[in-house]
Order: C-alpha cells, then structure tokens, then sequence
C-alpha cells in the first residue's frame, strides 16, 4: 500500500486557486503511482477567512465533486483532507474521502473543535466517527484538535483500523505536539498513522509542515519539512500482524476497569 501526503500552502478564502494547487499536486504526486492520496484540513478556504459563512461549500457539493472526478480521473483513492461546509446554516468541518472509481465512501465532522481559536463558536461538532475501507485496507479519519482526544482513537483503532489519516492545519508554535501524538498515537493503537498538515503562513497562523507517514512501531517512514511537498511512502502492511502478535495489547487491554 503506497500512501502519498499532499502539504500545501493553502490561500485564504480562495476556493479556485486551493483547487489548482490541488490538482497540480496530485498529477505530480501520481508520478509515484500511489494507491491513496490524502490533503489536509480546511483546504478549501483555509483556517478561516471572515465572514466564514460567505465562503463555505453549501452541502460540500463543489468539493465532492472536485474530489470526485481527481479520484476517478487518476485512478486513485482520495482522503479528502477537509473542507468548510454549510448546510442548513450550520458549518461543519467535514472529510469526505473518495475510492479509485470517484464514489464517496466516507464522511466525517470534526468532533472536537479547537475552543481557543474560537473553533467552537463558528462550527457545529460532529457527533460520530467513522470506520471506512480503502483497497481492502480498513482506515479512519480525524481531524487536528482531533489527535489530542487518545479516546477517539482507541474508539476506532478497536474496530480493527489499520491506517489513520489525520488531516491538520497545526500551528509551529505546538510542532513538538504534532510530532509527539502522532507517533503515540501509532504506538499505542499499532496502527499506521499518516498526518496531513498544512504548510506555510496565513492570517495570524504560521503551520508548521511536518508531514509525516508513521509505521505501528512509531518510526517516520517519511517526512516533510515546512515547505509545500509531497511525501509518499509503501507500508508494510505485514507488519501489522507481527506487532500485534509481539505484543498484543487489543488482547490484554482492560476496558472492564477504565473511566469509573
């Protein structure tokens, strides 16, 4: 399974220009005939211009069908990263992911909106995760603040998810953070863990980059700088089954005796 990450510099409020730096990026990135492609969070308009509601996808249906034709026009599956989206005046930060033939196969809301950026104010949480396939591969998706919540995770990663996606627009100022999670989060669900962020400056955010693609045992099969890159990366998906025979924690886990 080759994954490949797409870190772009995204422009505030301009839903066309995002589009064309998107679909330069994928056409480069399908140089590397990858089997998954995934962006990341609010490439659409970015983290956010004002006001937002001027500049959301009235029910995603641009981005859906955007996506959906990159996907079936190259033939490859497409984690969507995630988009502002209005429907019934409420906004939503939504991850639709596409497979090699254009048809959605998931969506999902941002659960856990980031309060001190006053996420929680303009948007609407979600209130359900989502376990999807891609090629066989059992896969979900987070979102940025998202990574902080070890709950969530271990609430899909429980379901047998072998590869998470987490698209981010994450700040320099918190890249340790980024860096740290991430891994943790592979580590401690023995899952593969492919982190999207952002890259560049925008507004009063400075994103720091570092993309990364992660194995089960925490090591960075690849990684990017600050910069606008593509990363791409095969997983091993053998490896799974070794990790999780070694040391089997889904087995020894002790749910009975947790949050009382």
């Amino acid at each position: 399974m080759k994954v490949s990450l797409l870190q772009m510099q995204i422009k505030i409020g301009d839903f066309t220009s995002n589009q064309a730096t998107i679909h330069r990026l994928i056409e480069k990135s399908m140089e590397n005939k990858p089997d998954i492609i995934a962006l990341p969070e609010m490439w659409n308009v970015g983290f956010f211009p004002r006001p937002l509601n001027e500049y959301t996808d009235p029910n995603g249906e641009k981005c859906q069908s955007f996506l959906s034709n990159l996907a079936k026009q190259y033939n490859v599956n497409i984690v969507g990263g995630s988009i502002a989206r209005i429907t019934d005046k409420q906004l939503y930060n939504t991850n639709y992911t596409f497979d090699r033939s254009g048809n959605l196969v998931a969506s999902y809301d941002k659960i856990h909106l980031f309060s001190p950026a006053k996420e929680d104010k303009l948007f609407t949480a979600g209130n359900k995760y989502v376990v999807f396939e891609l090629d066989g591969i059992r896969c979900a998706v987070i979102i940025c603040y998202d990574l902080r919540f070890c709950e969530l995770v271990r609430s899909l990663t429980v379901q047998n998810v072998d590869l998470l996606f987490i698209p981010a627009a994450w700040p320099i100022e918190r890249k340790m953070h980024w860096e740290i999670l991430s891994q943790a989060r592979a580590i401690e669900n023995q899952c593969f863990v492919a982190a999207i962020n952002g890259s560049g400056r925008f507004d009063k955010f400075h994103l720091c980059g570092n993309s990364m693609l992660i194995n089960p045992w925490g090591k960075i099969l690849e990684k990017a700088t600050e910069a606008e890159s593509i990363i791409v990366a095969e997983l091993n998906l053998q490896l799974l089954q070794e990790i999780r025979s070694s040391i089997n924690v889904f087995h020894d886990r002790r749910p009975d005796l947790y949050f009382k």
